[in-house]
Parts: structure tokens; C-alpha cells; sequence
């Protein structure tokens, strides 16, 4: 495998990284969002990833869709809530936000890994350079 292949998968992998990191942000801007409504609440949103084979060594990761959670939304009966629905229901996204700061915690701790490997790509081309010069 050759220093590019490897640019090129830590690359890709930054890339579905910051889609992830980005789909938790909104989760979590989402979280308590009310309706009085199934049909209109937030649904967690996920992104759906593949390593993608690209031929003698190379390969990269690719973020195929972000789909929404099937998980059931949380309904509450408030009905003094101005959102309450006719039974006095309100619909709250499927969003726990534990779990969302727990994978962004992992999606962030991943992004900063493949940091430096490019960065140890870059010192180890640099040392290569050096030592042609001598």
C-alpha cells in the first residue's frame, strides 16, 4: 500500500466523519423539539456508510445515504402544551441525546485519528525527500 492509498482512505474517512458529526449536530439541535403530530416531528437521522474497493490496495470510504431512525418517537400527554394535539398528545423526536454525544465523542475521536495519520504521511514523505538529498 503506498503513501497515497493511504492519504486517500484517511481522506475519504475524514470526509464521512464530518457527514456523521454533522447529522449528530442536527439531532441534537432537534432534540426536544415538539408537535402535536407523528408526521411532523424530527426523525433521527443517520448516515449509512461503505468501503469502497478502488483496486491494487486502494479502497475509500463512502457515505451512501443518511436515513431516518425507525425508532418510535416519544409522545407525551401535556395538554396544556400550546402544541398538544386534540387527545392532548405531544410528539417529541426519536432522539436520545446521550447516544448522540456518545457517537459524537467516537466520530470526533475518529476524525482526529485520521488526522494524524495524514499528518504522518506528510513527516514520513518529508524524512523520504531528506534522505535523497544526502
Amino acid at each position: 500500500m503506498t503513501f497515497r492509498n493511504i492519504a486517500q482512505i484517511a481522506g475519504s474517512a475524514m470526509s464521512a466523519q464530518t457527514v456523521r458529526l454533522n447529522t449528530i449536530a442536527s439531532n441534537l439541535a432537534n432534540a426536544q423539539s415538539a408537535t402535536g403530530s407523528e408526521t411532523d416531528t424530527y426523525k433521527a437521522r443517520k448516515p449509512v456508510f461503505a468501503a469502497i474497493s478502488q483496486g491494487q490496495g486502494g479502497s475509500s470510504v463512502q457515505v451512501l445515504d443518511v436515513v431516518q431512525s425507525t425508532e418510535p418517537l416519544r409522545k407525551s400527554y401535556e395538554p396544556d402544551h400550546p402544541l398538544a394535539n386534540e387527545e392532548g398528545m405531544v410528539f417529541y423526536p426519536n432522539v436520545s441525546p446521550v447516544a448522540e454525544m456518545t457517537d459524537m465523542m467516537s466520530a470526533s475521536r475518529a476524525f482526529e485519528t485520521n488526522v494524524e495519520v495524514l499528518s504522518r504521511i506528510k513527516g514520513m514523505q518529508a524524512s523520504l525527500l531528506k534522505l535523497g538529498e544526502g
